[in-house]
């Protein structure tokens, strides 16, 4: 996959195309981009998906913080899993925003960018207060000669596949099924700041994460068995984002992981969590026994559970 920042390199050349913010990759963003490589092989075109960097709500609304599901680098390593051919990114400004959308089918797909294919995507709709749809679209296009198709919906249990579906998903701790509609496990990155080591005197030291991604959307509260690369290794761990209920910690959520069979100082270094499943909800233990009792159980409940996955 060739990313293109500068339009001027496509010159001459002719493609079949997709736009859209694509967060996650997921399922759904899959499907719409193999219906474009089948329609593309057929015409004997390239493939290229027109994304943005920034979130379009976030250009236009001001103070909006985006809540995502990738970064922008993320996007890039998943959208080059699917084997398209260019990844085009355009920055999405308040003077695109405000071309309808037959000047920007002829003035940024065709004259710009040279679209000769568009597939839009069942529900999407671009230009101006996204007014007009899937009808409009084919008669712009016929105009400044680009044919525009339509990509069926993907679904599950009776509903699209969406980026909003997977974030509900996150926002109740189900990242089993986050996994199986991005078709990767959700991460998150940081890096490890000192803590007040509590776990370290319960027998389970643990790393104090301060997400390096503030936009990404933090899973819901409670225990998950994860997957911890750091430099470069691959490590089984077990993770609490809350807000420690027992130590009276208030509202401020931390996030905190265990690596198993791991010792040694890691302060300040940078790490990816993996989600792979959740365990349970946090409790607030009358002693601290207890809650290390009950994190040992949780050990041997996240080591089976990985060991299981590893298989």
């Amino acid at each position: 996959m060739i990313v293109i920042r500068d339009a001027e390199v496509l010159k001459g050349k002719e493609l079949a195309a997709t736009v859209g913010f694509f967060d996650g990759v997921h399922v759904g963003h899959r499907f719409l981009i193999r219906a474009l490589q089948e329609a593309a092989r057929v015409r004997r075109l390239p493939v290229a998906v027109i994304t943005f960097p920034r979130h379009p709500r976030e250009v236009l609304q001001a103070g909006y913080q985006p809540k995502l599901l990738n970064s922008f680098e993320e996007k890039l390593v998943h959208l080059e899993e699917t084997g398209i051919d260019y990844c085009i990114v355009t920055d999405f400004t308040v003077g695109l925003s405000q071309l309808s959308a037959q000047a920007y089918i002829h003035s940024v797909l065709a004259e710009q960018l040279h679209v000769k294919t568009l597939l839009a995507g069942y529900d999407h709709r671009f230009g101006h207060n996204r007014r007009d749809g899937l009808d409009e679209y084919i008669v712009y296009g016929k105009a400044c000669g680009i044919e525009v198709l339509s990509a069926a919906a993907c679904g599950t249990d009776g509903e699209a596949v969406s980026s909003s579906v997977i974030r509900r998903l996150l926002a109740t701790g189900r990242v089993e099924e986050t996994a199986c509609l991005l078709t990767y496990p959700y991460q998150l990155k940081g890096h490890i700041k000192d803590g007040y080591k509590i776990g370290r005197k319960l027998g389970f030291p643990t790393a104090n994460i301060e997400t390096d991604e503030p936009f990404k959307i933090i899973p819901s509260v409670g225990i998950y068995a994860v997957r911890v690369t750091l430099e470069g290794k691959s490590y089984r761990g077990m993770l609490c984002i809350g807000n420690r209920p027992t130590l009276n910690n208030g509202s401020n959520i931390t996030i905190e992981v265990h690596i198993l069979d791991f010792s040694g100082d890691i302060y300040n270094s940078e790490l990816t969590v993996s989600f792979i499943r959740y365990i349970r909800d946090t409790i607030k233990f009358d002693t601290l026994d207890d809650l290390a009792a009950q994190l040992e159980r949780d050990k041997e409940t996240t080591r089976k559970l990985l060991i299981d996955n590893d298989e």
